[in-house]
């Protein structure tokens, strides 16, 4: 087929209008990134003087229908914008058109680094798991996952997807596993986010940045280095249960994973990964401008009582409540307390307070962790104040 004679190209441009005209009906290619590439692709790919006046038409029809993206692409079982530019790639000569967005995004302070459907669990935990395209699944797991998975969450393209994932693993040591489940968008021009994955951890990428092995429609990796791409290959093993859905089997693969942790691997050089702080007891106490607080147990009737001062000594009020959250809650909205370490002090000592309300063990209130402790009394007006009080 000569892609310059006149009958090729007025089949092409019909294909092309054909299919912008279907996304042009499907509400759900509206805020989604393939379409807006594709679009973008298109007018690049061919001049305006050169277009017919059917797919004219259809590029303006397509473009007034856009919203802002909401997602980068839902592996549908049929592609429209993605078989438009496959159309156009017979007669623009470049047949490595740009479907979906690969462009890079911001990246933010702590981890994960880079944004995504995903749950954080733990950070120290040695395995992550991908559920490709089954958001249910991610769902279902994240509470059940236990404390050997260190992030849950989803995976739709083979390229800008991957490179996500990629720049968000690397960015943990811990993580040395990575268990790729759920089911793959196995479709007419389907991405195929899942076996391109495992064939990157196989394969890597040839030399013009392309997943070797892959089948998705653009596995190529272009925001990520070749050195990143390496280490991920090296420092983390994928295993390969696309196709499986079975919370138990996914469970049982992720605490064999777990078993078998080498410990955390070498950072990446170019990665900015978390790293501990060490704790410590602040040297001087800074009170709490808006009063400070006692805590007391009574056993005989089974509840807890907090009472609060201004720091004048003068009591303007007692909340009362059966557990720790029921006397802190009331204390916040009330505007008791304005300083965060001020909260973390009353929050430990309450439920302290409300550990021995159950276990009827007596219970002393702890002065700040700055103040001296040479004499603490027991509970009563002599007590000392929480965190946040003169001394």
């Amino acid at each position: 087929m000569n892609p310059n004679s006149r009958e090729t190209r007025e089949k092409v441009f019909g294909e092309v209008a054909a299919q912008l005209h279907e996304a042009t009906e499907a509400k759900k290619c509206w805020p989604c990134g393939c379409l807006h590439q594709s679009l973008q692709t298109i007018e690049r790919a061919i001049p305006s003087a050169e277009r017919s006046p059917e797919l004219t038409s259809a590029l303006s029809a397509a473009t007034a229908s856009l919203l802002p993206v909401k997602y980068e692409c839902l592996g549908c079982q049929v592609c429209y914008p993605a078989l438009a530019v496959n159309a156009v790639s017979q007669v623009s000569g470049d047949t490595a058109l740009d479907i979906c967005p690969t462009d890079d995004v911001e990246v933010r302070t702590g981890w994960p680094p880079l944004p995504g459907n995903y749950t954080v669990l733990r950070y120290h935990a040695p395995v992550a798991v991908c559920t490709l395209t089954d958001d249910g699944l991610s769902s279902a797991l994240s509470p059940q996952a236990g404390p050997a998975a260190a992030i849950i969450g989803t995976l739709h393209t083979e390229n800008l997807g991957i490179e996500r994932l990629i720049r968000n693993v690397l960015t943990n040591p811990y993580i040395r596993f990575l268990v790729v489940c759920g089911t793959d968008s196995r479709q007419t021009i389907g991405h195929l986010p899942g076996q391109s994955l495992v064939a990157l951890a196989h394969h890597g990428l040839d030399d013009r940045s392309r997943i070797q092995e892959a089948r998705g429609k653009r596995p190529v990796i272009r925001n990520v280095e070749r050195a990143a791409v390496e280490h991920f290959r090296r420092t983390v093993e994928v295993i390969d249960l696309i196709g499986t859905n079975d919370l138990g089997t996914i469970q049982a693969t992720v605490q064999e994973c777990s078993d078998r942790d080498p410990g955390p691997s070498e950072p990446f050089v170019s990665a900015e990964v978390v790293s501990p702080v060490s704790g410590y007891v602040p040297t001087r106490m800074i009170p709490d401008p808006a009063g400070y607080f006692v805590v007391y147990v009574d056993h005989h009737g089974g509840c807890l009582l907090l009472e609060h001062y201004k720091n004048t000594g003068f009591l303007d009020g007692v909340i009362q409540g059966h557990t720790a959250p029921e006397v802190y809650t009331p204390a916040i909205e009330r505007g008791w307390l304005s300083r965060l370490d001020h909260g973390a002090y009353l929050g430990r000592e309450l439920t302290r307070a409300e550990h021995t309300l159950f276990t009827g063990e007596p219970f002393v209130q702890d002065a700040a962790p700055e103040q001296a402790d040479d004499s603490i009394p027991t509970q009563g007006k002599d007590a000392p104040p929480c965190h946040g009080c003169p001394t």
